[in-house]
């Protein structure tokens, strides 16, 4: 399972990025192979100053070897070797009224010193911050996202809409990140779902992406912006550097792990604002995306 994941990333990830090239139509991905001292390595992919993304990064690693103390802590199990390999990326668009899409697929394993499996888990999912709010564009990426759920669950999109609603959640700004999208983790197989099951469900859910961001993207690139729409733009960008600092647990796990530092920090945007105390004007558009972020929507029946 672990190779067989490994190369659907590597493949998800020539998809992701040629076509984001295309988009673009200036900008190319600059690709940075590096190699982790105690095992594994990886393969980052930036773009920058593009002519649609300022800053955007699709990164794979697959890394291995004894599970440091503070993730033994973290996972309550003792002394165990480990396994984690998986595609995150991050995409800043340089037009404010195209959203910051983030996406991540994962598979974790965990060994005893014989080399035994005794753990082993998926997760990941796709989620989506606007700076202005298009219901249509919040619609279109829930329902392709339901869509994917569907085939699999019935139950799945509440299921794991309502992660994504919880996980990505500021809290010390009681606040969400974006409009959410999919957040899943700890998918193991039981009596009802095999790994197996659950690498076809991940896999789909990744090869939905570029339909779901995509389609948003081409329809608001060329859209017309002012200064002051840029500056909500960099105000907005600094939630979202919090809560990648503050709270997220892909950021914690590489920090623990002795990550490479270049690309778990891909993700902060290259220009960000911290205004004290700012309020949008009263009735405002940017107004209407705080009160959408104050409490999460049901963006499809």
């Amino acid at each position: 399972m672990r190779e067989r994941f490994q190369k659907y990333i590597e493949d998800l990830q020539d998809r992701i990025t040629s076509k984001l090239e295309e988009i673009d139509g200036k900008a190319k991905f600059h690709e940075d192979l590096w190699e982790r001292e105690e095992g594994g390595g990886g393969r980052t992919r930036v773009i920058e100053d593009g002519a649609v993304f300022e800053k955007g990064g699709v990164n794979i690693s697959a890394v291995y070897g004894p599970l440091a103390p503070a993730m033994q802590r973290y996972f309550k199990v003792g002394d165990v070797d480990f396994f984690a390999c998986g595609l995150s990326l991050v995409i800043h668009p340089k037009n404010p009224m195209v959203p910051t899409v983030h996406a991540n697929w994962r598979y974790f394993e965990m060994y005893d010193k014989e080399g035994n499996v005794v753990d082993q888990w998926f997760g990941g999912g796709q989620d989506l911050t606007p700076y202005y709010l298009f219901e249509e564009d919040a619609e279109h990426f829930h329902k392709v996202s339901k869509k994917v759920c569907d085939k699999h669950d019935p139950e799945f999109y509440t299921q794991y809409k309502k992660k994504c609603d919880e996980y990505f959640w500021n809290h010390h700004r009681d606040e969400a990140r974006g409009i959410g999208g999919l957040f899943f983790d700890y998918l193991k197989p039981d009596e009802k779902r095999t790994i197996e099951d659950w690498f076809n469900f991940v896999t789909e859910v990744g090869d939905s992406f570029l339909e779901a961001f995509v389609p948003i993207v081409e329809k608001r690139k060329d859209l017309d912006f002012t200064e002051a729409q840029r500056e909500w733009q960099e105000i907005r960008r600094g939630r979202y550097v919090e809560f990648n600092l503050v709270h997220d647990k892909g950021t914690l796990f590489g920090l623990k792990t002795n990550g490479r530092i270049e690309s778990i920090l891909m993700s902060l945007p290259p220009h960000v604002q911290w205004k004290y105390d700012h309020h949008p004007e009263p009735g405002s558009e940017e107004e209407k995306l705080l009160n959408v972020l104050k409490e999460p929507r049901k963006w499809v029946s």
